[in-house]
């Protein structure tokens, strides 16, 4: 997995928008307005912040090396993942959709369409 697969992967949801509200080093993807995924631009090996049940989030740390609390973000309830082939790209996109699905499942129900 590389930048642009998870951009591409990002896109590809129902309502998200690309933005770079923190400067031209991290894309941040959102739906309906919320954040469920940034991606810093700057960092040696690929990585990105997705939202994460805070129990979950928890479990992943322990059990995989490359998911770390989130940097510079609430770290209860985000996770830093390092792409670094320890975890399969299958894999990582259930993390994504699992930010994703978060965000859209606390949406106001006239948003979620």
């Amino acid at each position: 997995m590389n930048i642009e697969t998870v951009r591409e992967y990002c896109l590809s949801k129902l309502n998200v928008e690309e933005t770079l509200p923190f400067g031209p080093d991290v894309i941040v993807f959102k739906v309906s307005g919320k954040m469920f995924l940034l991606l810093p631009l700057n960092t040696d090996l690929l990585q990105f912040n997705v939202k994460c049940d805070p129990d979950l989030a928890i479990e992943l740390r322990e059990r995989y090396s490359c998911v770390q609390p989130g940097y510079h973000m609430n770290k209860q309830h985000w996770n830093t993942v390092v792409v670094d082939s320890t975890v399969s790209s299958k894999i990582l996109k259930e993390w994504i959709d699992d930010s994703y699905n978060l965000i859209v499942s606390s949406l106001p129900k006239k948003k979620k369409n």
